[in-house]
């Protein structure tokens, strides 16, 4: 799926129900957008945003209502799931959607995560965990499609000898979420591309490297390898509109330190009561014209990105939907 540009719409599952999340997915197809990222979340980042269904229901319905792309950006297969529960799950949506559904893969956040009641380490075991399970997903996919069992004994999961039953022609594109150069040199090796926030050009440009560095270590091209870019926007009519969509539905957008380690929504919502505007800046783009925007994501088209997702932060989504789509998207340049 890599290649030319293709600009897909970010559902929001804190934020919407999810009826209105998948309606809303099929209402920016019909406008231009070219596929859909789903948020895996088991709570909204802050109780205002009122959601989080899901991820796996939402994006079987999304397979149904559009023609497009679509995965998770991103599931963590390291606590809530072993990873051959994700695997079947993305098999299955695969198998369903032939050619369109990738599976997207993080290290996750406690928000999600501590549900299940164990123990939360630190980051660097949580990226270990992350590609271990990895390990366990291709593992998994590659004997399936072989019509051969396997099994994965390792640090931190046990697989007994089992395969998947139900198996796509083509495994689903695996892709994996790094913010980091280690981590995402550790991914050229074993992903087939990357996925990534928006953040400073010369961040993402020294992650790109990274990565590269890693995949032609084992032999990849890694100008073959999808670049995938989550980016979070506020339009609004009006600038007033735009930054306080961006205040009161995402002021996770202006927290400008890890929230991995933060269990619960009503401490962010604690958290958020000290954003500032000024703090979203370089984080989520904030204006009324269509053009500001604009600029904004071609930069990043400039870079190299081959897939961006748009998340505006909004409620307002049919009506930047249209805007987008008439006033934005038709006018950006690969």
């Amino acid at each position: 799926m890599s290649g030319t540009l293709q600009v897909g719409y970010a559902a929001m599952l804190e934020q919407f129900h999810p009826t209105e999340a998948v309606a809303l997915a099929a209402y920016a197809e019909s406008r231009g957008f070219s596929g859909v990222m789903a948020a895996d979340h088991f709570q909204p980042w802050v109780p205002a945003q009122g959601q989080s269904s899901f991820v796996w229901n939402v994006l079987a319905a999304v397979g149904e209502r559009t023609a497009g792309d679509f995965g998770p950006g991103v599931t963590a297969p390291t606590f809530r799931w072993h990873p051959a529960m994700v695997a079947q799950a993305s098999a299955t949506l695969a198998a369903m959607y032939p050619g369109r559904h990738w599976l997207g893969i993080g290290s996750g956040e406690a928000l999600n995560e501590h549900v299940v009641g164990g123990y939360w380490p630190e980051a660097p075991e949580r990226i270990n965990r992350m590609f271990e399970a990895i390990e366990i997903i291709s593992k998994l996919f590659t004997a399936s499609l072989a019509g051969k069992d396997t099994k994965h004994s390792g640090q931190f999961y046990k697989l007994e000898t089992t395969r998947l039953w139900t198996m796509p022609e083509d495994p689903p594109e695996l892709l994996v979420a790094t913010a980091g150069p280690v981590t995402a040199k550790r991914a050229g090796r074993v992903a087939d591309g990357l996925i990534t926030v928006g953040a400073p050009l010369d961040k993402i440009a020294g992650l790109f490297s990274r990565f590269e560095d890693g995949a032609k270590e084992v032999g990849k091209d890694p100008t073959s390898m999808p670049k995938v870019l989550q980016l979070h926007l506020s339009w609004a009519p009006t600038h007033e509109e735009a930054e306080r969509n961006a205040m009161v539905e995402w002021p996770n957008g202006g927290m400008r330190f890890p929230k991995s380690d933060i269990r619960c929504p009503f401490e962010l919502e604690q958290m958020s009561r000290l954003v500032l505007p000024e703090d979203f800046d370089v984080r989520v783009v904030i204006s009324e014209d269509p053009d500001v925007h604009r600029a904004s994501i071609q930069q990043f088209v400039d870079l190299g990105f081959d897939r961006i997702y748009l998340h505006n932060v909004g409620r307002n989504q049919r009506e930047w939907i249209d805007v987008f789509g008439r006033d934005v998207l038709p006018k950006l340049v690969r």
